[in-house]
C-alpha cells in the first residue's frame, strides 16, 4: 500500500504564498511521475500540476500557470507545490498522487491519493 502524506496547507490572504509538500513512502515511488490535484466544495477534483519522475518535465493547468511551481527532491522522497499570488478561487483541498497512466491531466491516470491538505485564500 502506497501512502502519501501532504502538508503545508493553511489560510492566507489573496496575493500570499504557500508551499505544499507531499511525502513519498519509499524510494520506489520516486520512479514515477507525480501530480497535484485540488477539489473545492461541490466541485470535481481538478488537475493542478504534474512532474516527471526525474523532474525534467512539468505540466500545469492554465489557471495556475505562472503562479504555481511543482518540483521534487527524490533523495528526500518529496514533491512540492509552490503557490504564489494566491487567489480566492484557489481555495480547495490539495492532494498529491502517483501518475500510473499516460494522460497527464486526467484523474484516471493517477493512483494512491493522499488525504489532502486544505488551502483557504481570503480576498
Amino acid at each position: 500500500q502506497v501512502h502519501l502524506v501532504e502538508s503545508g496547507g493553511g489560510s492566507v490572504q489573496a496575493g500570499g504564498s504557500l508551499r505544499l509538500s507531499c511525502e513519498l513512502p519509499d524510494s520506489t515511488v520516486t520512479n514515477f511521475a507525480m501530480g497535484w490535484f485540488r477539489q473545492a466544495p461541490g466541485n470535481e477534483r481538478d488537475f493542478v500540476a504534474s512532474i516527471s519522475w526525474k523532474g525534467g518535465s512539468t505540466y500545469y493547468a492554465d489557471s495556475v500557470q505562472g503562479r504555481f511551481t511543482i518540483s521534487r527532491d527524490n533523495a528526500k522522497k518529496m514533491v512540492y507545490l509552490q503557490m504564489n499570488s494566491l487567489k480566492s478561487e484557489d481555495t480547495a483541498v490539495y492532494c498529491c498522487a502517483v501518475r500510473v497512466g499516460r494522460a497527464v491531466a486526467q484523474e484516471r491516470s493517477y493512483a494512491y491519493w493522499g488525504q489532502g491538505t486544505q488551502v483557504s485564500v481570503s480576498s
